[in-house]
């Protein structure tokens, strides 16, 4: 699942996974945290299990830090490993973000070889 409310970022987060080599099948989407959570909440109508969830932090209606919150409290999507994909790069952002759940972080702008080295390990992990 890719959460960014920029429809070309969610593209060019889709594209470095292909590049890193990634097998996807199939990538839910949503524009901030509120639409993922709802689409987290109707998983179980999807075809395959979802393996990642790569999020954004600045997002209009439902941030990325409070979309984790709310996905812990929730306990959605248990065990899959979340990366943030975002420019917040400071570690009041950093250390919210671990506390709720992200086993990840990437800063934008970011390369193909960056999300192979960030995601990678997890979802081997996972």
């Amino acid at each position: 699942m890719i959460i960014d409310d920029s429809a070309v970022m969610r593209k060019v987060i889709e594209r470095a996974l292909h590049q890193a080599g990634l097998e996807v099948s199939e990538v839910l989407q949503a524009s901030n945290g509120e639409e993922a959570l709802e689409a987290l909440r109707n998983e179980s109508g999807t075809t395959t299990p979802l393996s990642l969830i790569l999020s954004d932090i600045n997002m209009p209606v439902m941030d990325g830090l409070q979309f984790l919150e709310q996905k812990k409290r929730e306990n959605l999507a248990q065990g899959v490993p979340v990366v943030m994909i975002t420019t917040e790069g400071s570690e009041p952002f950093v250390l919210r973000a671990i506390a709720a759940g992200a086993q990840g972080y990437i800063c934008k702008p970011f390369t193909a070889e960056q999300v192979k080295a960030r995601v990678l390990p997890l979802i081997r992990a996972a």
